[in-house]
């Protein structure tokens, strides 16, 4: 394996990309109130602002596809696709879902209780937002490394404070209607959550009869972080890990759009004969019927096929060091980021970048600005627009501890090459990063926890 250190594939079909002016760009973001989330994707070079939805499909999967069964009820694609997710899962109990926020919806209407607690590691945004809808109230309990962003080295920043939610059940654990785990562990940097601690939480709730649930979009990145970092499972295959991972829980919930490889579909996965038959009602609803749930047939067996290749470790070992490759590009030009990378990108801290734009005032939001402006590569905030809030009772800002940009890195779709551009981008803005101001939020949606996604922005 010495010299084979390139990408596990060959490129058979290609897509155009354009490439702009920097007066082109600067026009695109005064019209789009400059929010990446509402440029025209046309309008971008490198586009890094999700890892979602956007992979590369394989020619297996494109093969799968026709073999799609479009049948309302009871499709050979909805079969295939239950059985690769029981393989990969070890759960009996798969009903397809459009995406992975539909799949939230029905795990909130199911586990978020009106004024109780859901404790997780770092909530994900779509479940967060789920849950506080329907008066839930989600509680972040990230490990003390995991909500910092130092370049101190810790192989699983994602872990949950287990010491932490020990103290806290002994006391409100009626308060409690869920634990969920996040792999990976979105808001930090897309840092993993050790077999150990997902196996002592699910102890520890058992013990007070909280049920143990999981959002599972990056299961194989997961999976493949504890097979290089935790002792014991440096010989296991990925799908041994991911079954482990998830005999540990009750639940889980899957964006497809993520370690399924495709660029459509969630999953909603159980052990549970009640709660399985209670997601079927709810998918009916909002959904489809049980067998497809929102999703065709040719797009339930690519998530099939997609299932099997994602699990596979030669393109893991490809994955997460394309990753680390753009994380030591930008620690060669002093760029501040989280360390370790994680795995499905990597996080700018804004404020270290920044240090001269107060948090009010934005900076990694500043710093998705910049990048666009300068190399038509966009990104996205993971800081105050997307993770600050008010008191409810006082009505201040509450700023969050992380402040960051998220670069993602789509899955089998760009070359070293493409990285390096956004590496050499960050490093010039690096050098002049004393010329920049703040911005000023001149709009935000009615759900707080979801405003990044529409906010419009003015630069100071």
């Amino acid at each position: 394996m010495k010299y084979m250190t390139a990408e596990p594939f060959r490129i058979k079909m290609v897509e155009p990309i354009k490439k702009t002016t920097k007066a082109y760009r600067q026009e695109c973001l005064k019209k789009a109130q400059y929010n990446s989330f509402r440029l025209r994707a046309e309008d971008v070079y490198v586009d890094c602002i999700t890892d979602s939805g956007t992979s590369a499909m394989s020619q297996e999967q494109w093969s799968a596809m026709m073999l799609g069964d479009e049948s309302y009820a009871g499709s050979r694609s909805f079969y295939r696709l239950e059985a690769s997710a029981q393989e990969i899962f070890g759960m009996p109990y798969v009903q397809p879902t459009h995406q992975g926020r539909a799949a939230d919806y029905i795990m909130a209407s199911i586990y978020a209780k009106p004024g109780m607690y859901a404790i997780g590691n770092m909530h994900f945004d779509t479940f967060r937002g789920n849950a506080e809808v329907m008066g839930c109230i989600p509680l972040d309990f990230c490990i003390m490394e995991g909500q910092k962003a130092n370049q101190d080295y810790h192989p699983f920043k994602g872990n949950i404070d287990i010491p932490r939610l020990a103290k806290m059940l002994e006391t409100e654990a009626e308060k409690v209607c869920c634990i969920i785990i996040t792999v990976t562990c979105n808001n930090n940097g897309g840092q993993p959550v050790s077999m150990e601690n997902i196996r002592e939480t699910s102890k520890l709730a058992a013990q007070y009869g909280i049920p143990v649930i999981m959002d599972s979009a990056r299961l194989a990145e997961n999976a493949y972080f504890i097979r290089t970092r935790e002792a014991g499972y440096e010989n296991t295959p990925i799908k041994e890990i991911t079954r482990e991972m998830f005999s540990y829980v009750e639940t889980a919930t899957m964006s497809s759009k993520k370690d399924g490889l495709v660029n459509i579909g969630g999953l909603f996965v159980t052990r549970n004969e009640n709660i399985y038959h209670r997601a079927n009602q709810l998918a009916i609803v909002h959904e489809g019927f049980i067998t497809y749930g929102g999703m065709s047939g040719r797009d339930m067996d690519a998530l099939a096929v997609g299932l099997q290749e994602v699990t596979d470790l030669a393109y893991l070992e490809y994955r997460i060091n394309q990753v680390k490759y753009l994380g030591d590009k930008l620690k060669e030009k002093g760029v501040p980021i989280i360390e370790p990378t994680g795995g499905h990108g990597v996080y700018v801290d804004g404020r270290k970048f920044f240090p001269q734009i107060p948090q009010h005032e934005f900076p990694s939001q500043r710093l998705v600005v910049a990048l666009y402006e300068e190399a038509g590569v966009r990104a996205v905030e993971i800081g105050a627009c997307a993770f600050g809030k008010k008191d409810p009772v006082t009505g201040e800002d509450i700023w969050p501890e992380l402040e960051t940009m998220r670069i993602c890195v789509s899955r089998r779709v760009y070359t070293n090459n493409h990285l390096d551009v956004i590496a050499q981008a960050l490093g010039d803005i690096y050098q002049k990063r004393d010329t920049y101001k703040g911005m000023r939020l001149v709009y935000e949606g009615p759900i707080t926890s979801l405003r990044h996604f529409t906010a419009g922005f003015e630069l100071l």
